[in-house]
């Protein structure tokens, strides 16, 4: 699947867990529905995933975990937070470095527009 094809599925996916659960759930909650709802299309999805942090020419295995990478490409993490930040997007960042994917969707779920609101998408 295409990337641009791969994350409007992803975003669609979204826009169901959160239209069904509204505001106000933990991250964790969200994670696993929004997972749940990209296995049953198809798609596949680790959860957690762990990155190495390279530091100093020594490798630190699960220095950090991603919430979802869909299908090998496409790295999705998720907040339930007033408002993203500029971390925020700096995580998303920093996960594609250390990952080397290219696209990143940063997903805020407490938010009442989640299109308007609540998605940042992110390209390296």
């Amino acid at each position: 699947m295409q990337e641009p094809h791969l994350t409007r599925t992803i975003l669609g996916a979204a826009f169901k867990v959160h239209a069904a659960l509204g505001a106000g759930l933990s991250e964790c909650a969200y994670r696993l529905c929004l997972a749940l709802e990209l296995q049953r299309s198809g798609l596949r999805v680790e959860l957690e995933k762990a990155l190495p942090v390279f530091y100093d020419g020594i490798t630190i295995q699960n220095a950090c975990r991603v919430d979802l990478v869909v299908e090998d490409t496409v790295v999705v993490q998720l907040k339930a937070v007033g408002r993203i930040l500029p971390f925020h997007q700096a995580q998303v960042f920093s996960y594609l470095k250390l990952s080397g994917y290219r696209t990143g969707l940063l997903i805020n779920f407490s938010v009442p527009h989640l299109l308007r609101d609540g998605i940042r998408r992110m390209v390296t």
